[in-house]
């Protein structure tokens, strides 16, 4: 059996001909939504159900999907606050020091002397570069990280482990 892996939230639908607005949590978004890709529906009662993207478009700060079969508002309405998941099988292999976010999502970070930091819960796509949210072990605030070469020095995701150089205000 194929494993999913989450690539977004439908938040709301857009329009009447049966567009969904997804924030999206995923990289290579235009590959996650390609015309004919299958994906996972699955709502907060754990129902589920696999469609199959006819038509995707970005729109400010979301994407916008339409599935094969759904042409109208009442079809999808019924999807709002579901997670959208995509099977292992449209995953390509990555060039090296690539990686999924589902393989650094649960790391653990530790700093150049040892200490540990916490596990990477989240991540965002600025632009320029990724920004990984750092859960703090015992609570405290999240640390906001920069994927960056100046602070990430090691990925291990066999292990599940991340070495990080801490620059200077970067835990304040």
């Amino acid at each position: 059996m194929a494993e999913w892996f989450k690539v977004g939230k439908i938040v709301n639908t857009h329009g009447v001909r049966g567009e969904v607005r997804v924030i999206s949590s995923t990289d290579f978004v235009e590959e996650r939504y390609t015309v004919g890709t299958e994906l996972m529906i699955k709502d907060e009662s754990g129902n589920q159900e696999v469609v199959v993207v006819r038509h995707h478009r970005p729109h400010k700060n979301f994407d916008l999907l339409q599935f094969e079969g759904y042409h109208s508002i009442n079809d999808v309405e019924r999807y709002k606050g579901s997670t959208l998941y995509v099977s292992e099988e449209y995953l390509e292999e990555l060039e090296e020091n690539e990686f999924y976010y589902h393989e650094i999502i649960g790391c653990t970070v530790v700093t150049e002397s040892g200490d540990e930091l916490g596990k990477v819960k989240e991540i965002f796509a600025t632009g320029a570069n990724d920004v990984w949210v750092i859960q703090r072990l015992g609570g405290g605030k999240d640390v906001l990280l920069p994927y960056i070469e100046d602070v990430v020095k090691v990925i291990d995701v066999e292990n599940k482990m991340i070495q990080v150089h801490v620059l200077e205000g970067l835990l304040e």
